[in-house]
């Protein structure tokens, strides 16, 4: 009997998914909820397991396409009962849509060029090719489109109602919102001109030249001309790499977070002697007793989450031009993985005490590495935390990760020299920085926060186990 395989749901607000890896290949046998290939979402990446045990049969959707939900991936010669598909879809109104092709790697946040004030325009499409939006859209029927979806689309200034979607019961995908915005000329209230003015032009030598698109549609060889000089092209003294799914992904997190919130940093320092000495003295036990390693981190998130309930002004994010603070502390934790980073969260962190926090991070920090988070345990985080410390850096300079609107960076901690009542003495110390919104948090309160996270640092009175 022949099984289809889809691309699965991740979440309710993911309608498509990109297949980064098989793990089968045509004509391999494979069991029932095995791995049979890996997905990247805007959410999270993923392991599919297999709905039957039989053999593949054919593959139908390459690695590094992008596709919506619910459409059929691969096909097994099934034996025995089928499983039922990990995180089904909700149900649909229409048939699941054909493949689409994978969106261009370059990141969809990268802002537009500033256009001249005079622009040629292209040969308009004829009747038959140009879509009305009565024929995108009907009046009757709500422009159905994911978050991402419509940020692009205010990003860029394309009307929604004017894009035709070929996603499931016509929904706008990011495919779509990326062809319309490479598409057409977009221009801005700032950049338009009334309709009766007479618009000066540029002479030709002035006029700046349209810069190059890092990928899609444009040759190899125009992108390393861009990228390198053209004296070095024949030497072979650089290698080009595309990015993987994930990596784009962070791109475009972190330039829009440049973007959208303006930046400040506080740096501070701690003595946490008193925790190196208590975590050397109680690791062994802690690790026999409880079943789980003793690290230093929550050490820090019990700090910050003392700290956020001091100061919620930290623990908030906008939407608007309102201000959300939020009453749970979702701390996120950056992981850092070998093929990029992932930032899953403990929910409710203030509900647990020091050996639930040991256990939930160390929980999520082996599943993240392996692969098999689900989309909620990377979602609804109010407030971060990354430690470049870990690998040797005294301090960094985090980007905040929205739609918080702040992060703490925690350094190495190392053995320093340190004047206490007018002698010296040597303690174990930790830089520790936040960056921040300035939107929402100013410098005072920034202080403040890091005050009260110092200072549960430095006298620690808490029990671990």
């Amino acid at each position: 009997m022949a099984v289809d395989v889809i691309m699965p749901q991740m979440g309710e607000s993911i309608f498509e998914g990109t297949i980064t890896k098989w793990l089968k290949k045509p004509g391999d046998r494979i069991e029932r909820d095995e791995p049979l290939f890996e997905i990247s979402t805007d959410k999270v990446d993923a392991e599919i397991p297999s709905p039957a045990a039989g053999v593949l049969k054919e593959i139908k959707i390459a690695e590094g396409k992008t596709v919506p939900i619910q459409t059929v991936v691969a096909v097994i010669d099934a034996v025995g009962p089928v499983a039922t598909v990990a995180a089904p879809a909700a149900p649909q109104k229409q048939n699941a849509p054909k493949p689409v092709p994978a969106p261009p790697s370059a990141a969809p946040y990268a802002m537009p060029p500033v256009k001249p004030a005079v622009t040629v325009p292209l040969p308009p499409p004829s009747v038959s090719q140009r879509p009305s939006p009565a024929a995108a859209h009907p009046a009757s029927d709500k422009v159905r489109s994911s978050p991402l979806v419509r940020r692009i689309a205010r990003e860029h200034n394309v009307d929604l109602a004017q894009v035709a979607g070929t996603g499931a019961g016509g929904r706008i995908s990011k495919t779509d919102i990326l062809s319309a915005v490479q598409g057409h000329t977009v221009h801005t209230p700032a950049q338009a001109a009334p309709p009766t003015a007479e618009i000066p032009t540029a002479p030709a030598a002035q006029m700046p030249s349209p810069p190059m698109p890092a990928a899609g549609g444009v040759p190899a060889s125009a992108v390393i001309e861009t990228a390198v000089p053209r004296e070095r092209m024949y030497f072979g003294q650089y290698d080009v790499q595309p990015m993987s799914v994930m990596r784009q992904k962070i791109a475009e997190h972190m330039v829009l977070s440049k973007r959208v919130s303006p930046h400040v940093y506080s740096v501070d320092e701690a003595d946490v002697t008193t925790i190196v000495a208590l975590r050397a003295k109680m690791k062994d036990q802690f690790e026999r007793e409880s079943g789980t390693k003793l690290t230093f981190m929550p050490f820090f998130v019990r700090a910050a989450v003392e700290a956020l309930r001091a100061y919620p002004a930290v623990n908030a994010s906008v939407d608007g031009t309102n201000v959300v603070l939020h009453k749970q502390c979702n701390i996120g934790i950056a992981v850092a993985l070998d093929w990029g980073l992932i930032v899953p969260v403990i929910k409710n962190a203030e509900e647990k005490n020091f050996l639930g926090l040991a256990r939930t991070l160390n929980d999520l920090a082996e599943r993240a590495r392996s692969k098999k988070l689900k989309p909620e345990e990377v979602a609804e985080s109010t407030f971060s935390i990354t430690n470049p410390g870990v690998f040797g850096g005294l301090f960094g300079l985090p980007v905040i990760n929205q739609p918080n609107v702040a992060i703490l960076g925690l350094g190495a901690i190392e053995k320093r020299p340190v004047v206490i009542e007018d002698a010296i003495a040597i303690r174990s110390m930790v830089y520790l920085t936040l960056s921040y919104d300035h939107r929402v948090v100013d410098g005072a309160t920034a202080h403040q926060f890091m005050g009260k996270l110092k200072q549960t640092l430095e006298r620690w009175t808490e029990n671990v186990l």
